[in-house]
């Protein structure tokens, strides 16, 4: 490895500047055990002792103690406009990650929650933009299906 292994996480807005930084999308942003590269090009292993949910912002603390700030990427979306309500409680019921915003509803591309978006008069384009996803119910930050 190129740096130290990290087996501590700082939640945003506890920690300042950082050494360094991972860009990662919303999946990889949930994890225990992984190597990971910096914008720079330098590997380190994640390695924590549960599987955790990180958010924009958040820092994976080194063994050294230097900081690797957390960034969401950009990924394809779909931007969801019309009757929020309604169709956030639809994306709900199947348990889909979904950004809200007052505007609009951004979830990751799924082509039968599309069809059944557009069935419920949904506007619907496609965008690249981070996604950053309300939390669980529990403050877990992640949601999860019937099966867990």
């Amino acid at each position: 490895m190129d740096l130290p292994d990290c087996q501590n996480i700082r939640k945003s807005g506890a920690w300042g500047a950082g050494y360094d930084l991972v860009v990662l999308t919303y999946d990889e942003r949930f994890l225990r055990r992984k190597v990971m590269v910096t914008a720079q090009g330098k590997r380190f292993l994640v390695d924590l002792k549960h599987t955790t949910n990180l958010e924009h912002g958040d820092a994976f603390e080194l063994a050294d103690g230097r900081l690797i700030g957390v960034v969401a990427a950009k990924e394809n979306l779909l931007e969801i406009k019309g009757d929020l309500t309604r169709l956030a409680w639809h994306i709900g019921n199947r348990h889909m990650p979904c950004q809200i915003e007052t505007t609009r509803l951004l979830i990751q591309q799924d082509h039968v929650i599309r069809d059944m978006l557009a069935q419920l008069g949904a506007d619907l384009r496609e965008v690249c933009e981070p996604f950053t996803p309300e939390g669980g119910a529990y403050g877990t930050g992640r949601t999860h299906g019937h099966n867990h």
